[in-house]
This record gives C-alpha cells, sequence and structure tokens, in this order.
C-alpha cells in the first residue's frame, strides 16, 4: 500500500502532471472570473439610469390641469414665464435641500422648502420650489415682484402619504408635501397644474434635483454567458480529473509487474 501512495503522489507531482494542474487552476480563475463579469453586466443592466437630458421646453407642454405627468416628463428641464402669487405662499416643513432625501419626521426640523405658486399667463398655477431655507422665518424667503422667468426641472406630485407626518400636523403657512391634490385644497378657486418645478432663486439654498431616468432592461442573454463559462469551469475540473484518474491508472499498471517479479 505504502508503495502504491508513493507512486500516485509522483504520477500526481511529475512535471507533465504539475503542467496540467497549474493549466487547469488558470483556466478556473478566467472562467470564473469570466462569469462574474457577465454577471455584473446582467445586473447593471436592470439599474435605473440617466437619459438624454432634452432641451428646455415650456412647462405648459408636460404639466397639464387635471392630468397625470408622464414618466418621461420627470425630471426634464422646463421653463416658466409669469409672476408669483406672494399670498399663496407655502413653506414645505421638514426637507433637506435634496429632492430625493426623505421628508417627514425623518428629517424633522431639518429646514424648508420654499413653495411658491407661479402664475402664468393662461391664468393657471404651477408650484414652484424656489430653494431650501434652514428656518421658517429666514428673510430669504421674501417673493420677488413682477414678471419673472423661471428654468428648472419638473417632478411629479409627492403623494400625501409618502412621508411620516407630524402627530400634530404643521404650522398654517406650511405642508409636509408637494401634493396637487393637496394644493388645490389649499388654493382654492385656482387652476392648478399637476407636478412642480424646482427652480432656483437667487439667495435661496439650491434644491438638487436629478434629470430624468430611464429603468433598466436586463439583459438575459449576459445571464447565459455567465452560466455557460461556469458550466465550461465544471467541465475542466471534470476532464482534470479524468485526466489524473486514467494518469494513476497508467502508472499503477506499468508498475505491476515489477511487483509480480519481486515477489
Amino acid at each position: 500500500m505504502g508503495g502504491y501512495r508513493e507512486r500516485m503522489l509522483r504520477t500526481l507531482l511529475s512535471p507533465r502532471m504539475l503542467g496540467l494542474h497549474l493549466l487547469v487552476i488558470g483556466v478556473l480563475v478566467s472562467f470564473i472570473l469570466l462569469g462574474r463579469w457577465q454577471l455584473g453586466v446582467f445586473e447593471e443592466s436592470g439599474k435605473p439610469h440617466a437619459s438624454v437630458d432634452p432641451a428646455p421646453v415650456a412647462v405648459e407642454t408636460l404639466s397639464r390641469v387635471g392630468a397625470q405627468i408622464e414618466g418621461p416628463a420627470v425630471g426634464r428641464k422646463v421653463t416658466a414665464s409669469g409672476s408669483y402669487d406672494a399670498a399663496r405662499q407655502l413653506l414645505v416643513a421638514d426637507r433637506r435641500p435634496d429632492v430625493a432625501a426623505p421628508g417627514g419626521n425623518v428629517s424633522r426640523g431639518e429646514g424648508y422648502w420654499v413653495l411658491t405658486p407661479l402664475v402664468l399667463p393662461d391664468d393657471t398655477m404651477v408650484p414652484v420650489v424656489r430653494g431650501w431655507v434652514p428656518k421658517a422665518d429666514d428673510p430669504a424667503i421674501a417673493v420677488p415682484a413682477g414678471q419673472v422667468t423661471v428654468s428648472g426641472r419638473l417632478r411629479a406630485p409627492e403623494g400625501t402619504d409618502s412621508v411620516q407626518r407630524r402627530a400634530g400636523g404643521v404650522p398654517a403657512g406650511q405642508v409636509q408635501t408637494v401634493s396637487t391634490a393637496e394644493l388645490i385644497n389649499l388654493w382654492r378657486g385656482e387652476k392648478v397644474r399637476n407636478g412642480f418645478v424646482v427652480a432656483p432663486t437667487p439667495g435661496l439654498t439650491p434644491v438638487k434635483v436629478a434629470p430624468p431616468v430611464t429603468g433598466g432592461t436586463l439583459t438575459w442573454r449576459n445571464l447565459a454567458y455567465a452560466a455557460n463559462w461556469w458550466i465550461f469551469a465544471g467541465f475542466a475540473v471534470f476532464m482534470w480529473f479524468h485526466f489524473v484518474r486514467d494518469a494513476v491508472r497508467s502508472s499503477s499498471a506499468s508498475k505491476s509487474p515489477e511487483v509480480a517479479l519481486e515477489g
């Protein structure tokens, strides 16, 4: 038995077999890495990504009274001209200077968005988030007078249940979401366009807003490629096992007559 083990080790560690071992290890590492790369491509394909950022258009073309904002319009650059209605200005409580940041109790005391309706030439209103302030009495919330032209990005309205609301509500002149349905009730008698525009006003901290994004499309072909590479890796192990087994058997068979003579 000891002689058999010695011959087997000598066969496995022979220069020819060592070369085979190294070759198989290299193949395994390469195939596994290639499969992982294809899996990464597959995973990345399903993630949302920034789409082409079109040139600005008039807000009236994308935001209408009583009509939903289409998905591709969210984040689009828009322009609007009119005059602000200072008497109807509101503060959106518990907000950070980023549209993507959570609101409500999660950001309680973080600051306020300044929300002012812009009255367009057709007497409709478009809500405009003009910026962010740390305190409700910040003098920077003063409303610009006269005709203005703003440029910003269009956002879909927030749901009234999109944030965890304060138990006792907020003071008069404040809201917790930019909800078109809620604004229609607060700005009674006005024709309010759906959604809102995030447009910076000098003197206020700009609210960060991302360009439009499109949903990713999973490329199942890359997942199949990943599986193929890993199947190849398994086949390489299978072939290595058979080469090693045949080499050990051949070595044992060639040594058997010598053992018989010695007996």
